[in-house]
């Protein structure tokens, strides 16, 4: 290291995303479990991500990444430039199972690359699996499963994705599924839940049947499926799932997925949040209930629902009880949005000036 460097590490000053040249450390977490570390230091880790869950078209990564690798390899570098430490990918059934065991090949050495790039830019990765945004992509065959079989699939999934990352210090966690609920509601027989957000469903169904069970003995016995699928193979990366925070609907709602019956398997806490306009303490009330003695990350977040002061208030008062937030880049830079001179565009624009103005780089350890 460099002089100026090894003061900076010192002091805590150090920007969390290394370059490849310097080393990557690994993300960990802290002897007592309550805190990101990299690894081999007292170094504190605080997320500052994205979610890189669509380009500017709407496509996935996986529409894309074989015929125009190069515009992954731009993001990247913008991504970069915006200070962030952490891109959440979004990985998709169908583009990594053939069938209910067999896993696609040419897409998992697309991610090894993808990995490849993530250690050269100094960026780490949230793998998000399971996705099924795309219904018309979905395999008929994998609709027609039943629970324990669907289950099978994606512990299979998962066991392919580990497999192939666990060996980098690049993969920040593997992250089980998005936004995944219990059965009920509309359309209850339906494993894809409610109406599409920009043509995609982000919200599934872990089972269409509680068959007399509570809903934490179906959701602990899932994450134990495919974490144990994880651990087989990959012992170290962590673990999370990203989860609707029902208290921001229902103030005496209680975690599910994070109960103490149930998230044990679980290293940290993910949860999605866009507080409403002039009830940004309602949100931190919300926010508070998932702080369970493990790191929290805002796993998804915007002023889509608030004003951007709002929403620069909410992250304030968040932050002395959070480890880290994952807004969004859908490969536009503020320039290129403030170029566009639209209303729209000038809201981005603003955003992801915020954002690039609070890295860790800037923010107190």
């Amino acid at each position: 290291m460099t002089t100026i460097v090894r003061i900076f590490f010192l002091f805590g000053l150090l920007p969390i995303s290394l370059s490849a040249a310097e080393g990557m450390p690994r993300v960990v977490l802290s002897e007592d479990g309550k805190d990101f570390l990299l690894d081999g230091t007292d170094q504190r880790f605080y997320v500052w991500g994205v979610n890189y869950d669509h380009d500017a078209e709407g496509r996935l990564i996986e529409d894309y990444w074989h015929d125009h690798w190069e515009s992954v390899e731009e993001d990247f570098a913008e991504i970069k430039d915006l200070g962030a430490n952490v891109v959440r990918v979004h990985l998709q059934v169908a583009k990594f199972m053939n069938s209910a065991d067999e896993p696609n090949q040419r897409n998992l050495q697309k991610l090894s690359e993808l990995v490849t790039l993530a250690e050269k830019t100094g960026l780490y990765l949230k793998l998000t699996g399971l996705g099924c945004y795309h219904k018309q992509d979905v395999p008929a065959w994998y609709d027609e499963l039943a629970e324990a079989e669907r289950w099978q699939v994606q512990a299979n999934f998962w066991k392919a994705i580990a497999s192939t990352c666990k060996n980098s210090p690049a993969i920040f966690c593997y992250d089980l599924m998005n936004e995944p609920v219990l059965a009920g509601g509309k359309n209850p027989g339906a494993w894809l839940v409610g109406e599409p957000l920009g043509g995609k469903y982000f919200v599934q169904r872990i089972t269409t049947d509680m068959a007399g069970r509570d809903s934490k003995e179906v959701a602990a016995a899932w994450v134990k499926k495919l974490t144990d699928a994880i651990r087989e193979v990959d012992s170290r990366t962590l673990i999370t799932v990203g989860v609707i925070p029902w208290a921001h609907v229902w103030p005496n709602a209680k975690p599910v997925f994070y109960s103490p019956e149930v998230s044990g398997p679980l290293d940290f806490v993910s949860v999605h949040f866009y507080p409403k306009a002039g009830q940004v303490d309602k949100a931190i009330a919300a926010l508070k209930v998932y702080d369970v003695g493990k790191p929290l990350v805002i796993e998804e977040f915007f002023p889509l629902k608030c004003s951007q002061e709002e929403a620069e208030d909410f992250l304030a008062k968040a932050r002395p009880v959070t480890d880290g937030l994952t807004s969004f880049y859908w490969g536009v830079t503020p320039q290129q949005y403030e170029a566009q001179q639209t209303m729209e565009g000038a809201i981005l624009a603003k955003w992801l000036s915020f954002f690039q103005g609070r890295s860790p780089q800037s923010m107190p350890q």
